[in-house]
């Protein structure tokens, strides 16, 4: 950042002591709840943009996932800005939009009308990008579960938890459907007794052709 010709230095020297400020100015230890649910947020955010430069057949899907990253500064700045300590000129400023939500869910079920139905549980799976969709509706998930008690509590809005719940839905049926795009199978779940199963039945295909490949010489 840059303001006239003087530069902001990137570190402020301000959390050295383990505290940091939200932004409604409020100073709270860095391991404190609030910073763990940012953290979170902030990981996902990046788990997301990594997702999305593996997408770039995907123009539309691209563009779905750049949009999520901006809302997902927004969720970060409505859970930095607790109810109970935050003006209301600092709660309407970060207030976040059921809209926002509903956008997702008309993403998801555009991309879901796409796929064949599931049967299966499934690894994750399905090429890089679709891999790494997955790993982003895993750190979601994780998000969801710091920010839950937060809208318990009545410190940040019932919305953010909607939001983050139904864009881990999103984004597993984004990863399902960039694998079907760029031709990668899906892994199926396979319990351990029918893996060990499948694995006795492919040695006893296996022999059996050496023997009768075996027979067969003079």
């Amino acid at each position: 950042m840059t303001s006239g010709s003087s530069k902001f230095r990137i570190y402020t020297k301000t959390g050295d002591k383990g505290t940091a400020s939200l932004y409604n100015g409020q100073r709270l230890p860095k391991d404190d709840d609030m910073f763990h649910a940012l953290g979170d947020v902030d990981e996902l955010n990046s788990a997301v943009g990594v997702a999305r430069e593996y997408c770039t057949e995907e123009a539309k899907l691209q563009q779905q996932l750049e949009e999520i990253q901006s809302r997902l500064l927004d969720v970060g700045s409505a859970v930095a800005t607790p109810a109970d300590s935050s003006s209301q000129s600092k709660l309407a400023r970060v207030a976040f939009p059921s809209s926002a939500t509903a956008e997702v869910e008309g993403w998801l079920d555009g991309l879901d009308d796409q796929l064949p139905p599931l049967r299966n549980f499934i690894l994750p799976s399905g090429g890089k990008a679709a891999a790494h969709l997955h790993m982003a509706r895993s750190v979601c998930r994780r998000a969801e579960r710091s920010v839950v008690p937060l809208v318990r509590a009545e410190l940040v809005d019932l919305e953010v938890g909607k939001y983050l719940n139904r864009l881990s839905d999103y984004l597993f049926t984004a990863a399902r459907y960039v694998a079907l795009k760029q031709g990668h199978p899906e892994v199926v779940y396979k319990k351990a007794a029918a893996a060990a199963a499948d694995d006795n039945g492919k040695a006893a295909t296996t022999a059996t052709a050496a023997a009768d490949a075996s027979a067969a010489k003079p």
